[in-house]
């Protein structure tokens, strides 16, 4: 396993990064502004940002998996190296923790969304 698969550091940056831009375009659409439009040509959050998330929760669930069957092996006594063990328990502990900011800012942003006046 390493930090910068899937659901590694960089990968919860470029989906933090591409919350706050639709977060700027909101508030720009909100303000009477022209919005920008999104990158790679698309003009709606369609299959990009659903098919990151869901590959990204995809990563997150195959993690815990193999940490999972990591602790499970050391228990039986087939893995020595506890490092690898605790490693893989805190990467999937990590991507876990990630997907659950992503979590509370999409709600917040659909509070958000929600509250606002049509």
């Amino acid at each position: 396993m390493n930090v910068t698969g899937p659901m590694g550091a960089d990968r919860v940056m470029a989906l933090r990064a591409q919350i706050l831009e639709r977060n700027e375009a909101l508030k720009r659409a909100n303000a009477g502004a022209p919005a920008a439009p999104a990158p790679g040509g698309s003009s709606g959050v369609g299959g990009g940002f659903a098919a990151t998330l869901e590959a990204a929760l995809k990563s997150v669930n195959e993690s815990q998996n193999a940490a999972r069957a990591a602790s499970e092996a050391y228990e039986r006594g087939e893995t020595v190296d506890v490092a690898k063990v605790m490693l893989a328990r805190q990467q999937a502990s990590i991507g876990f923790e990630a997907t659950l900011q992503v979590r509370n800012k999409l709600l917040s942003a659909y509070k958000d969304i929600m509250s606002m006046p049509v």
